[in-house]
């Protein structure tokens, strides 16, 4: 609303002054204008910043320096600075990809880790489909049940199914590894697909049954093309935790050729108390790598879905 014009008998300057005025009556905010002041900047915006970046990248930033530095440099810390390396050498990852099964390790855990992520996926997408649209009794508690048996530490759960897996001729496969990893990642992914699919309008699937769709075609081609983001969110959160996961690995798996990469990397480069910290850190960056541009590539769905989920 524009402010009202003097009268034309009025002072110039008090129409002026009233003038100026005008803005501040409608708006009293500041906004974001207290940013532009470089030491507002400063403390709150790009300290932080500099911060998390330390905290993010150190790691990367150590295993690579640690990958390529020689025997001497490793060993030698009071000589050498710790934290830089003089007359690099690539010996340590040339062992690791030329003189050990780590090319095996590395397909063995993208194995693993796909295939339990399809199939935590496709049981997470109908228990959530289930529990939020289609609106049997007691659907609440059963969602909450759901979350709560992602609560239980895999330290607990990792004995009896150590036995049943033992019982059925599974073990030292990776198909033990594929069976066993969805009793971790279905709760998570379940709840977080709730949350998602309760972000969608109830009147589009209404309108799908008045048209005569059944629930599965309701399912895949209305609920799950809107529901895009909330896939690749549980998916990406599946695959990481399956591609880190140790404690079942390193119960299930025994044979060198079965071994995934966070246990090949830490059995087969420790001798006792020797480490082969070049060997080590490079199978670490190098089975990290693969996540690091996943997550580049799917990072806005990965937001996206998770805000979908708190919002529920």
């Amino acid at each position: 609303m524009s402010a009202p014009s003097p009268p034309a008998h009025a002072d110039p300057r008090a129409a002026s002054v009233i003038a100026a005025q005008a803005p501040s009556l409608t708006d009293n905010s500041e906004g974001m204008a207290y940013l532009e002041r470089l030491p507002r900047r400063l403390v709150t915006t790009y300290l932080p910043l500099l911060l998390i970046l330390v905290v993010l990248l150190f790691p990367f930033y150590w295993m690579a320096l640690t990958a390529i530095k020689p025997d001497e440099q490793l060993i030698d810390m009071e000589r050498f600075n710790p934290f830089w390396v003089v007359d690099p050498t690539f010996k340590h990852i040339h062992k690791l990809l030329f003189e050990t099964q780590y090319p095996r390790w590395l397909w063995n855990t993208m194995y693993v880790s796909v295939a339990a992520t399809v199939l935590s996926l496709f049981a997470s997408v109908l228990a959530a489909y289930a529990c939020v649209r289609i609106r049997f009794g007691g659907a609440g508690w059963v969602g909450a049940a759901i979350f709560l048996a992602y609560l239980v530490p895999p330290s607990i759960l990792f004995i009896p199914l150590a036995t049943i897996i033992q019982a059925y001729g599974l073990f030292d496969s990776p198909i033990a590894l594929i069976l066993a990893y969805p009793t971790i990642l279905i709760p998570f992914s379940t709840w977080l697909l709730m949350g998602y699919f309760k972000t969608i309008p109830y009147e589009l699937e209404e309108c799908a049954l008045m048209d005569g769709a059944s629930r599965w075609q309701i399912l895949t081609k209305i609920i799950l093309p809107l529901a895009f983001p909330g896939l690749i969110s549980a998916g990406i959160f599946s695959l990481t935790l399956c591609w880190n996961e140790f404690i079942y690995a390193l119960t299930f798996l025994s044979s060198t050729q079965n071994k995934t990469v966070p246990i090949a990397v830490v059995s087969e480069f420790v001798d006792g108390d020797v480490y082969k910290w070049g060997s080590l850190m490079a199978g670490a960056l190098l089975g990290s790598l693969p996540l690091v541009i996943l997550y580049s590539f799917f990072v806005e769905y990965y937001v996206s879905a998770l805000t979908g989920a708190v919002k529920e």
